[in-house]
């Protein structure tokens, strides 16, 4: 106490001393003004904040880390301005760079807010499972390089992350030549390429993909089939993976299930009210199949799990049999199929009929066996939701019949088809009116439409430069009339005629519908062209 009360006495006559002999200087004769000290200091941070960085980014090899950090320290703006020139050069920016530059500052000061450390409660890192929920970590945790096992998990869990960030619906690792790979997402349906690694890298990221997926890394050439889990906070996510040996390396793909499936309503996807009321009033039927159609990624089952959340699934027993299971819904008994076990969809159809069901989901319908079935069943009281992959409406019908399903059978057993597609929706951020060439305005004006309430797509920094951002769905809907039915069951004669004029008609709804959303500032024509035709 006695030392620290002198110390206290001794520093204002100290100060006082220095100050009369004009060694502390006053605020006016500093060498240097606030801007310069401003500039100063933010220079030092952003070099600090690449350096950083570099050190938490997995993509960064090991060895070149600590040279990249000391350049960053030394040339960290002039580096940082680089990156954002060839990032707006690549993604086609437009408008004022400086604009540019202020937004990525505006992010990076951001991301640097959101690296302060957190509660374990509010931890929104990646973690990744297995089935039997054993993490990635613990299974690639052997080896002897345990610094190099770390290196690739974190990259693994980076990319993956990455495509969630960016909405990412398939994450596809291809081989590009014997020494680079091509990481690729799908997002709104768009194929895009986001990076390119050396084999060797991504070869560490397929092995580990494989080896949470409980498929045999060993092998790269038979195609395999896996699944795992993650978790990111509150959200708990699922993924389909699939192999197979390709020219140069393996190709990898990797499936983000749908994981607001759960929560989706028919009216989240933009269908016109006449088409949510025939659908329920469809589903609202004790018995009868609903078909839903369409190819591949264009949001059948997301459809299919909106229809039962209109179902009331306290009074109804509800049970599914999908391949695999995307969304986990409240008082569903869902069944999964595994081959390896023997679990078809025919299988699990028949033990399904034994449960006292009122409604019966069927994933999809892939051959005459599970048709057959779930269109008896459909006949003897049950209400049956089903997807098939096709075309149209008529395309559905046709396939049924090629399959072996009686035309008798087809005919009393459907009740109503939904031929669905998926198109982008523009940003709305950087949309403008469309420019359309003469030709296309007189056109257009022929058949009474606005071409003022068209536009078209841009791109900015929201949407990554595509200039959409989210999809929605239009349809077409055939509802099977008594007079559609003496057709069907005809079998032969009503074949021809749907080849011909059902698939004209149901593009023609397509159409309409996608062409009322181009009305209303929704989409655009180039999206509807690129997904109707």
């Amino acid at each position: 106490m006695p030392i620290l009360g002198l110390s206290q006495s001794l520093i204002p006559s100290a100060h006082a001393l220095l100050a009369t002999s004009g060694i502390v200087a006053s605020a006016d004769a500093l060498p240097f003004g606030p801007v310069r000290l401003v500039f100063f200091v933010g220079w030092v941070y952003l070099c600090l904040y690449l350096t950083q960085r570099i050190e938490d980014n997995p993509l960064v090899p090991f060895r070149y880390r600590n040279w990249l950090q000391v350049a960053s320290l030394v040339f960290g703006p002039f580096i940082f301005l680089a990156l954002i020139a060839m990032d707006a050069q690549k993604h086609g920016a437009v408008g004022n760079p400086f604009g540019s530059i202020v937004q990525r500052v505006r992010y990076a000061f951001l991301s640097i807010w959101r690296t302060q450390p957190r509660d374990e409660e509010e931890d929104n890192s990646l973690r990744i499972f297995d089935s039997s929920g054993t993490e990635l970590s613990e299974i690639c945790s052997g080896g002897h390089n345990r610094a190099e096992n770390k290196h690739v998990l974190d990259m693994t869990v980076q990319l993956i992350d990455n495509a969630l960030l960016q909405r990412a619906s398939d994450i596809l690792i291809d081989p590009k030549d014997q020494a680079t790979y091509a990481i690729r997402l799908r997002v709104d349906g768009s194929l895009r390429t986001v990076q390119e690694l050396p084999v060797d890298a991504c070869r560490a990221i397929i092995n580990s993909v494989k080896a949470v997926s409980k498929m045999d890394i060993s092998d790269r050439r038979r195609p395999q089939d896996g699944a795992f889990l993650a978790q990111k906070g509150a959200i708990e996510l699922s993924f389909r993976v699939a192999s197979a040996g390709a020219l140069n390396g393996e190709k990898l793909s990797v499936r983000v299930l749908n994981r607001n499936a759960a929560d989706a309503r028919l009216s989240d996807a933009g269908l016109p009210e006449h088409q949510c009321e025939a659908i329920l009033e469809g589903i609202g039927k004790p018995a009868g199949m609903v078909l839903v159609c369409g190819p591949t990624g264009s949001g059948k089952t997301t459809t299919m799990y909106a229809m039962l959340n209109q179902i009331d699934r306290c009074t109804h027993n509800v049970i599914t049999v999908e391949d695999p299971i995307e969304a986990h819904l409240p008082d569903v008994s869902q069944l999964e199929i595994n081959p390896k076990a023997d679990i078809t969809f025919a299988k699990a159809l028949r033990s399904i009929l034994r449960q006292d069901p009122d409604v019966i989901c069927v994933g999809e319908i892939r051959d005459e066996e599970t048709a057959s079935i779930a269109l008896r069943a459909a006949q003897t009281g049950h209400l049956v939701l089903a997807t098939i992959h096709c075309d149209s409406n008529a395309a559905a019908l046709i396939r049924l019949m090629d399959l072996g399903v009686s035309p008798m059978l087809l005919s009393t057993g459907l009740s109503l088809l939904v031929s669905q597609r998926l198109i982008r929706k523009l940003c709305d951020e950087c949309k403008k009116p469309a420019q359309l060439n003469e030709s296309s305005v007189l056109g257009l004006q022929k058949k009474g439409i606005d071409t003022t309430s068209i536009f078209e797509a841009v791109g900015c920094e929201r949407c990554d430069g595509t200039g959409y951002y989210g999809r929605m769905a239009i349809c077409d809907l055939l509802t099977i009339t008594d007079e559609l039915r003496a057709e069907i069951a005809v079998g032969v004669a009503i074949a021809g005629k749907l080849r011909n004029e059902g698939e004209k008609k149901g593009r023609a709804t397509l159409k309409s519908e996608g062409l009322r959303h181009v009305l209303e500032g929704i989409t655009s024509l180039d999206e509807i062209k690129r997904v109707v035709g």
